[in-house]
């Protein structure tokens, strides 16, 4: 006798929910950019590939959060979108801008609020 065994497909890369994801994600990633370009919150100086390689979260003993923002978080975003994903399995993202960003312009407090959408769908997607 001859046993078959039927699995269940395994989601790809290119699901349509996961394809909707990445959209959004795509969506975050784009709003955080222009709110701090449009903010005077994009930095015009690329930081040493030294203070980009650092190992503490967010680079945060070498890199301004804006900076890890545009330098770090916007370039990998950009790239796992590109390329299909998946997405983090946490994000926590909001609350290190909350507590680096003083919220005194509505630029900040855009980017605050972006992020806090992006860490809502990486949430709501890993399950």
């Amino acid at each position: 006798m001859v046993a078959v065994l039927i699995s269940q497909p395994v989601p790809t890369m290119t699901s349509p929910q996961n394809s909707q994801a990445l959209a959004q994600a795509a969506d975050c990633v784009l709003a955080v950019e222009q709110a701090m370009r449009d903010g005077g919150l994009w930095h015009t100086d690329v930081p040493t590939p030294a203070a980009m390689a650092s190992r503490t979260p967010f680079c945060a003993d070498t890199l301004a959060f804006t900076e890890w923002l545009q330098f770090i978080f916007v370039p990998r975003m950009r790239e796992l979108i590109e390329t299909g994903g998946p997405l983090p399995s946490a994000s926590g993202i909001a609350v290190m801008a909350e507590a680096k960003l003083t919220g005194n312009s509505s630029a900040e407090n855009l980017v605050i609020e972006v992020l806090a959408a992006f860490d809502r769908l990486v949430e709501r997607e890993a399950g």
